[in-house]
């Protein structure tokens, strides 16, 4: 479990909600993204709670009380098919690769464990997530999906991307959010706009 604590324990992004920092388009994105949560449309109930469990351990949150919501982000885009323009080579495409990801994930549980990988102790579970990272697997669980490249080019990349696009993971780094309208100015090193977070080293 990671010990980080933020530098920017009293920013908060939302206050430039009313200011010229941020346009009707900036805030309507926003706005969306914190109360529009998308329902499950894409995963099984069984995917959907694995993937969950999944990214408790990859983006851990024990201090929110309201964790970042990170799988209904990836489902939307999964039930509109959403995808970057590009396929990597030797992968399925998206939709399909992270179906037997996930199945992948479930059967190493199954196979090495004999249950559900959410019903494992953490460390089983870090431990497992570290061999599909090493691409150290049953072959048998995966077909033809290569699990290294599933592990780093869609799932740690995906749930990373969602939760750093939330606004308290951008309080958490000090982030002023889009440059839309206002921009950023000051861009040297160790320059800080006013309207910008100003770490608190503690």
């Amino acid at each position: 479990m990671s010990g980080f604590k933020t530098p920017y324990p009293d920013y908060d992004v939302l206050k430039k909600w009313d200011t010229p920092s941020w346009n009707e388009q900036t805030r309507a994105v926003i706005k969306r993204r914190l109360d529009e949560i998308p329902e499950r449309r894409f995963l099984s109930e069984d995917e959907w709670t694995l993937l969950e469990a999944i990214a408790a351990r990859l983006m851990p949150q024990p201090e929110r009380e309201a964790p970042v919501p990170i799988v209904p982000w990836i489902d939307e885009k999964l039930a509109e098919d959403r995808r970057p323009g590009y396929r990597y080579v030797g992968m399925p495409p998206m939709r399909e690769a992270w179906r037997q990801g996930l199945a992948g994930i479930a059967g190493e549980a199954r196979e090495r464990h004999g249950t559900d990988f959410r019903d494992l102790e953490p460390d089983a579970q870090d431990a497992l997530l570290g061999a599909v990272q090493r691409g150290e697997i049953d072959g048998r669980q995966w077909g033809d999906l290569p699990a290294d490249r599933f592990f780093s080019e869609l799932l740690l990349k995906e749930i990373v991307a969602v939760y750093y696009s939330h606004p308290a993971a951008w309080s958490e780094i000090g982030f002023g959010g889009p440059a839309s309208p206002r921009g950023y100015v000051r861009l040297g090193l160790d320059e800080r706009d006013p309207w910008e977070a100003e770490e608190q080293h503690v």
